[in-house]
């Protein structure tokens, strides 16, 4: 199998990528169609080795023709393989019907579609429809996903999950839960946004030697944070450097009764690499917080006059973990909102932004769903049916970059937006927001440009709460990450 790569694309620029390699490069369909069953087979041969007898599932179309190679393959290496077929093997066409062809002359039967599924398949290949589908599945193709999804067996769907929308990652009507999927040519957006993330399983690409001369013309939706991307903003510190050197970072925040906020901001930033943290809270916490953590300096702010002196020698300001919605927070929000200086702002921050819509450009907001509802004046479930698009329309409203959080973050840039591809469901709890808000405010401060600080920000977080879910994701607390983020950001 190929690494994932950076870019992601739409359906229909991984279609013209076909059509490119096929048409203007000479390069065969069946060709790539062979490729692309080979790279299935390898891929189930590793992932499913115990499974004696494949069952491979296929409907017409492209997708179907995969299926057909795969079993073919198969049946080479004295698998014992069955094909089951939803469309009647003499309507297919193209190399699909090549496939099949070639397939019952190696010896293979197709079976019709009859309701149930082998009990002894110890595989199942869902080879039905591919990432072109559009309309809910219904009929004998919805029967044949519930009959997958209700076998015992291992899945292995080709290219995408029967039923999930191959830009979006909706569930049309119903959708196969595979245990891998193998996608090929490009990756699909629709892998990694909407629900997709529950059916597609492990992730494995196959980019069927096409070779990147072909495409570097097709323009990609998302780029997915690399390791390559965090090097550059991570390079091994100079010996001379010191303190002064990596960023003064001011966390304001924490009101009357919600110290724990600011203090996890605090220390993730310390623990990315800044060389100064300073935090303006309610004059309650100050003590307490200094106590807990010697090395952040909290200092107590009953009024915006005492945020000025620390906001003269602060380089970046983090706004908003722990603020709450009082009297003394909207003092501070006014005296922060007319700031020039890099600034990242979350939680309570983005509630008070709501109110008072302004855009600024060298702002980061980190908005989940329900906050970036508020601040479009919609519903969390429109912008979870169209990530890209409020991503979209929150930059356009309030300027700079946004991270819209959730699975699958994403981070707006002035060119292909950002998807981070790491982190699990144990991250859902809370404290986690003000740990991503002390992380990029600190590599802002160390001189990463805002927008990139935004996307490696949201990349170390997630890949630190990986490492700390290593002996489990349910359970896992905010301060968990704090001791991971000097391992991932010492590449």
């Amino acid at each position: 199998m190929d690494r994932l790569p950076a870019n992601v694309y739409s359906v229909a620029a991984v279609r013209e990528m076909d059509r490119t390699t096929i048409e203007d490069h000479g390069v065969p369909g069946y060709t790539l169609m062979t490729r692309a069953g080979e790279a299935a087979f390898d891929a189930a041969l590793v992932r499913f080795r115990s499974a004696a007898h494949w069952q491979i599932v296929c409907g017409a179309g492209n997708n179907g023709g995969d299926g057909y190679v795969l079993a073919r393959l198969a049946g080479e290496r004295g698998i014992a393989v069955s094909v089951v077929s939803l469309v009647d093997p003499a309507r297919l066409a193209g190399d699909a019907a090549r496939a099949c062809d070639d397939y019952v002359a190696a010896g293979g039967e197709v079976e019709p579609w009859a309701g149930d599924l082998d009990a002894g398949a110890g595989l199942l290949v869902d080879a039905i429809l591919g990432s072109g589908l559009e309309r809910e599945v219904g009929g004998e193709f919805a029967d044949a996903v519930e009959a997958i999804n209700a076998h015992e067996a291992s899945v292995l769907a080709l290219d995408i999950p029967t039923g999930i929308h191959g830009d979006s990652g909706a569930v049309l009507g119903c959708a196969v839960r595979a245990d891998l999927t193998i996608t090929f040519v490009g990756l699909k957006t629709g892998l990694f946004l909407g629900e997709a993330p529950d059916y597609c399983g492990e992730l494995c690409f196959a980019g069927l030697d096409i070779p990147a001369g072909f495409v570097a013309s097709i323009a990609p939706a998302l780029r997915r944070v690399d390791d390559a991307m965090l090097a550059q903003a991570l390079p091994r510190r100079q010996r001379t450097g010191h303190k002064g050197d990596y960023g003064h970072v001011l966390i304001i925040g924490g009101g009357e009764g919600m110290p724990g906020a600011v203090r996890l901001a605090g220390e993730a930033a310390l623990r990315t690499g800044s060389g100064l943290v300073s935090i303006a809270t309610h004059p309650a916490h100050a003590a307490m917080l200094v106590a807990s953590r010697p090395e952040l300096m909290p200092h107590g702010v009953a009024t915006p006059a005492q945020l000025e002196p620390l906001l003269e020698r602060a380089d970046v300001v983090a706004f908003g973990p722990g603020l709450g919605r009082s009297d003394w927070a909207e003092a501070l929000f006014d005296c922060v909102a007319t700031l020039s200086l890099p600034a990242v702002w979350d939680a309570d921050a983005l509630n008070l932004l709501a109110d008072r819509p302004a855009a600024m450009r060298q702002r980061v907001i980190t908005p989940h769903p329900g906050e970036a509802a508020r601040l479009l004046g919609t519903t969390a479930a429109a912008v979870q049916a169209d990530r890209p698009g409020a991503l979209n329309g929150l930059a356009q409203a309030y300027g700079g970059t946004v991270v819209l959080k959730g699975a699958g973050s994403l981070v707006s840039t002035h060119q292909v937006p950002y998807l981070c591809l790491s982190g699990n469901p144990g991250m859902g709890s809370a404290g986690m927001g003000d740990v991503l808000t002390g992380i990029i405010a600190s590599l802002i401060g160390q001189g990463v440009p805002v927008g990139d600080a935004a996307a490696v920000g949201v990349e170390v977080h997630a890949r630190a709460g990986d490492r700390a879910a290593t002996s489990g994701e349910r359970g896992l607390v905010a301060s968990d990450l704090l001791g991971e983020l000097r391992r991932v950001v010492n590449p």
